[in-house]
């Protein structure tokens, strides 16, 4: 049992499998109405896990609609959300989700067991997709670790970190968050920092413009040629996906913007769901780096989220070690190590590797 099932009152007993066990496939994609009812069953539902999240992704043109129904030996409906490029028939490539587009996995009443992925599992494998790729929940990481695995899965271990909620604002502030972190957002205060949030998206462009900056710091760090990291940036985020969000999730959407004498200094997107979801950061150097803007942000996102009844806020990925993980951690997360998961016909992933290894090592790129 993991601390955050402890948290939540769950406890996962592990069932010894048999076939009659599996979960099994009732169709794709899944019946929206059961898809909203099976979501608000699940204590660990994310925002990126709902349909309009999914109506989002679909309204850009590169995938449809695969997610997948299925149904447990004791009655209860499951939703995996899926998206399917649009291209390629068959063998398209599947995810749920990752490329940009948050955490998927697995959705169940009370939330999904080892014997519910057991049976997922055994169904990606039968599928004719030359890849299925799963950035799964990291709060379930224990379900899909135990899980058994079909032949040939790989797995990536990835780092993720959350904030546990349950004993409010004023317990995450006095218990969780760090005496540094206390001190950047009284910081913030002091100096004037000013917190809006948008959820109408008209913000967006403020936001984006430190968006580009952020890609050529980042272009900067990697030794990689600013068109690049612009190209690839726009291509994983472009503006029209944000507006896309801010129109689909209505109240969901959740864009904090930190001025400074009128100025933007930082600016943070934090989906509000059953969970709150940090998805992206961005910061003008200038003005956010010397303000603790960031930090005034966070906290006033997660007292947000605590009003709201969210029961966790999770802040995304990070390297173990890494200073953003340490800044997390300032802030009262806690590391939950997870892992992604890929189901696949022809070795693309080995491909890809290499192929991204040689473009690397041929623009002098270096990983930051």
């Amino acid at each position: 049992m993991t601390a955050i099932d402890r948290m939540m009152g769950i406890t996962r007993h592990p069932i010894p499998l048999r076939p009659t066990d599996a979960a099994v496939f009732m169709g794709a994609p899944a019946p929206r109405d059961l898809w909203d009812l099976v979501a608000a069953s699940d204590p660990y539902a994310l925002v990126s896990q709902t349909p309009e999240w999914m109506d989002a992704m679909v309204a850009l043109g590169d995938v449809v609609n695969a997610t997948r129904w299925y149904r447990a030996a004791d009655g209860r409906d499951l939703i995996l959300p899926m998206a399917r490029r649009r291209f390629g028939g068959r063998r398209a490539t599947r995810s749920s989700f990752g490329e940009g587009w948050g955490f998927g996995g697995l959705l169940a009443p009370g939330g999904p067991t080892r014997v519910d992925v057991t049976g997922v599992f055994a169904d990606l494998a039968t599928l004719p997709a030359l890849r299925t790729t799963m950035r799964v929940n990291p709060l379930q990481a224990d379900v899909w670790d135990l899980a058994d695995h079909p032949e040939g899965l790989i797995e990536r271990k990835r780092l993720a970190h959350v904030i546990d909620l349950a004993g409010g604002s004023e317990a995450v502030w006095s218990d969780q968050t760090t005496s540094q972190g206390r001190r950047g957002v009284r910081r913030a205060r002091k100096l004037g920092v000013e917190v809006r949030r948008d959820t109408d998206g008209d913000l967006l462009p403020v936001f984006y413009d430190m968006l580009l900056q952020s890609f050529d710091r980042w272009a900067e760090r990697q030794s990689e040629p600013r068109w690049l990291a612009r190209y690839r940036g726009k291509r994983r985020d472009p503006l029209e996906k944000f507006a896309m969000l801010s129109e689909r999730l209505g109240d969901a959407f959740g864009l904090y913007v930190a001025f400074h004498e009128d100025r933007p200094a930082a600016a943070v997107l934090v989906l509000m769901g059953a969970n709150a979801h940090y998805t992206r950061g961005v910061m003008d150097v200038e003005v956010g780096g010397t303000t603790n803007a960031n930090d005034l942000l966070h906290w006033t996102a997660i007292e947000d989220a605590c009003a709201s009844g969210c029961l966790t806020y999770h802040m995304g990925e990070s390297s173990e070690g890494s200073s953003l993980a340490r800044y997390k951690q300032k802030m009262g997360a806690t590391p939950v190590p997870y892992a992604e998961y890929i189901v696949e016909r022809m070795p693309l992933t080995r491909m890809d590797a290499a192929l991204r290894g040689t473009v690397k090592r041929m623009i002098g790129f270096k990983d930051a």
